[in-house]
């Protein structure tokens, strides 16, 4: 055998390929699942995040900015075993699956809070006083003229860092979620074969090219445009 035709047999063995297609299908489903409740529940609560903040009371600010700043800080990879291990001492259990959502949806949330919070404060204060002086209230102004503007202003970034942090399912695998790597991995140890994580980086790039794309056409059409 040639060092191409093993090269070929290692990675893109087709009886392999036949075999285990089905079983990494069905982590595609989950992948897209997660990601999908993922990127939902961790906008939603950036979002809920900038409007209490943007109140100013000084408890709750405080809370705000020690959360954004921990869960920014600590790589998911650890809040993930952190809370899969740690909350069964304290009687709470929770499915591998719940556990990623949680952790990633907590992640996303910190940083779009600290996208949105950007966005606020680059919004000139003038409008804030001429929305005022018309005699809309603070929540008035708040959600009718200044958070348009700045949800705007963060699309870039905030379809960026929700790429980013969305792919991060994949560390779903170490607490035994079914998504597409554990799903390639298992199959790889049965079958001796890395054939298997060859199908599932293509079922990656299946699934995350077309969410760059998509990234791309947001970014273009929410884009200020001078002139």
């Amino acid at each position: 055998m040639t060092p191409w035709e093993r090269f070929v047999d290692a990675f893109f063995n087709r009886e392999v390929i036949v075999q285990y297609l089905p079983a990494i299908g069905k982590g595609v489903v989950v992948t897209i699942e997660l990601a999908v409740l993922v990127v939902i529940s961790g906008i939603a609560l950036g979002f809920l995040l900038v409007v209490l903040r943007a109140y100013r009371v000084a408890p709750v600010n405080a809370v705000i900015v020690v959360f954004v700043d921990v869960f920014r800080a600590l790589p998911p990879l650890v809040l993930i075993l952190l809370l899969y291990f740690g909350l069964p001492n304290i009687d709470v259990t929770l499915s591998g699956f719940a556990v990623v959502w949680l952790t990633l949806t907590l992640v996303l949330g910190a940083f779009a809070e600290e996208i949105f919070w950007a966005g606020v404060l680059s919004v000139e204060k003038g409008q804030w006083q001429a929305a005022r002086s018309t005699g809309l209230g603070f929540g008035q102004t708040l959600f009718y003229v200044i958070l348009p503007q700045a949800v705007r202003m963060t699309v870039p970034p905030l379809t960026n860092r929700t790429i980013a942090i969305t792919k991060n399912t994949a560390l779903g695998t170490v607490v035994g979620v079914g998504e597409i790597l554990n799903q390639a991995t298992t199959a790889q140890s049965f079958s001796g074969n890395a054939s298997p994580l060859t199908v599932a980086a293509i079922a990656f790039l299946l699934i995350f090219v077309p969410v760059v794309y998509a990234g791309r056409w947001i970014e273009t059409r929410f884009a200020w445009r001078k002139g």
